[in-house]
């Protein structure tokens, strides 16, 4: 066999579909796993894969190999390596064990979940070593990893032009002719993996919205599992389109062989990978207003105290029992409508961290291509993710997706539906952390002033902090011995 096209490194299920993507694309791929079995294992089966994942001609573009020096030895010059291990520790072992290994101008690409930070730090460590780095998102699952998924690479892009045509290939496609790939350059350093954080982050938003918006469907209006599937079936035929709506309705339709439903008997506590956490915490540094991704985040970490909510539901009371006496067919579109708005928030929230990111690492981002990356293949994929490479491709530099003419408009007549949805839950009792952090941020955005002038005042009297005046500069400071001044008690 000739030299192949690109080797990857890591046979987890994601990296075997990402191999039988490229192989059914026509590139050739070497492969090597620290597991030898694995190797063997998966090389081996490929010809008893049905032709649908293995296209013919694919298994003989593959061949795996035992030792890191025989499988950098089987590459094509300048080497494209892709790393698909464990984030943290196992990519720098990865990295350290191919660097003496591989020639001036080689390409190293981590595909994994890596923290940004980590990807910066790679950056540097791999061009003193007169390597290329791309540190790569990869979003879509495994389903996305082989048949199409939104790639976002980042790094030296001196490196893009040599793994362009792989990736670019093997993206999912979107576009009138399905001709445009979900696959382009983000930018330098970590960029690329910055990108597919805040991408985890909106995931967590929206899936804890639809959590929301179910949770108050079933407990407001009583509906059962076969009415949710046509709410939801309903509301992926319009503005609400998108891959987490659709994969909802159809988790209402699994049942058990005695004909229950699946949904009822699966534990309510969620798991996380880190991701959205990363995305919080980074907020918090930057000192942008996140707010309903990270309630989304401590939704699950609240779901995880599964056995103390238990002991409290016997103990702590709500207010008496209420019923729902209102229009049902109505409450059903206001709840689509609060739910439409909120996504419309969460997904402003996330390009405003996008920017400040971009302005504290020096890159240069193109908030509107993002949104087109995002169009298929990845999990968010959804219907206005266009409306939203539309507004950014009117003004670039807008500030905030809530001021575009489309999403104002979209939002202001959602508004009443949205108010009378979080009022009503929070009548009945119904925790709805992420509708209630999306109301807030736009009735706190939409706000010319806030009380933080009460709050600077109580800075200022305690710690000296000082404070600015409304009628002064901005940047000149002030101080106050509110001790001093204060009105003394008759």
């Amino acid at each position: 066999m000739s030299k192949h096209d690109i080797g990857l490194i890591g046979l987890a299920v994601m990296g075997q579909n990402l191999v039988l993507n490229m192989a059914n694309h026509g590139f050739s791929v070497g492969v090597y796993n620290r597991t030898t079995a694995t190797t063997d294992e998966f090389v081996g089966g490929l010809k008893n894969e049905p032709a649908d994942k293995v296209y013919p001609g694919a298994a003989e573009r593959i061949a795996g190999y035992h030792t890191p020096e025989e499988f950098v030895a089987s590459l094509k010059s300048p080497r494209r390596v892709m790393i698909m291990v464990k984030a943290g520790a196992p990519v720098d072992a990865v990295i350290q064990q191919l660097k003496p290994l591989l020639a001036p101008g080689d390409i190293i690409i981590d595909g994994g979940n890596s923290d940004f930070r980590d990807t910066n730090r790679r950056h540097e460590e791999i061009k003193a070593a007169n390597l290329r780095f791309i540190g790569t998102g990869v979003s879509g699952g495994e389903e996305g990893a082989l048949k199409g998924p939104s790639i976002m690479p980042g790094g030296h892009h001196e490196a893009w032009p040599f793994v362009k045509d792989v990736f670019q290939t093997i993206s999912a496609k979107v576009g009138p002719n399905n001709d445009i790939p979900c696959c382009d350059w983000v930018g330098d350093a970590g960029a690329g993996h910055y990108v597919k954080m805040i991408h985890n982050g909106i995931e967590y938003g929206d899936m804890q919205l639809i959590c929301e918006a179910y949770f108050i469907l079933k407990n407001v209006l009583g509906l059962t599992n076969d009415e949710l599937y046509e709410v939801f079936k309903e509301w992926n035929e319009g503005e609400l389109e998108s891959y987490l709506i659709e994969i909802t309705r159809d988790i209402f339709s699994v049942k058990e062989p005695d004909g229950s439903h699946l949904v009822d008997k699966i534990l309510d506590t969620a798991q996380q990978k880190g991701t959205g956490k990363w995305m919080s915490q980074h907020a918090l540094d930057l000192g942008v207003p996140t707010t309903l991704i990270t309630e989304a985040v401590y939704a699950r970490c609240l779901s995880a105290q599964k056995d103390g909510r238990v002991r409290a539901s016997g103990l702590l009371k709500g207010i008496a029992e209420t019923k729902f006496t209102g229009d049902k067919k109505q409450f059903i579109e206001d709840v689509r409508q609060a739910l439409y708005a909120s996504k419309l928030c969460s997904y402003a929230q996330g390009y405003v961290q996008l920017d400040a990111a971009a302005k504290e690492f020096g890159w240069n981002l193109n908030n509107g291509n993002i949104a087109l990356l995002w169009r298929g293949g990845c999990i968010i994929r959804s219907r206005f993710l266009g409306d939203i490479k539309s507004a950014f491709d009117k003004n670039p530099t807008l500030e905030n997706l809530l001021l575009d003419d489309f999403f104002r408009s979209a939002v202001e007549k959602a508004q009443p539906s949205w108010r009378r949805v979080i009022a009503t839950s929070v009548q009945m009792g119904l925790p709805i952390p992420v509708f209630s952090a999306a109301l807030s941020y736009f009735d706190g955005y939409r706000q010319a002033r806030l009380p933080a002038n009460l709050l600077q005042a109580q800075r200022d009297y305690f710690g000296a902090h000082t404070y600015e005046r409304t009628d002064q500069p901005r940047g000149k400071m002030f101080h106050t011995d509110w001790i001093r001044e204060r009105k003394q008690p008759s």
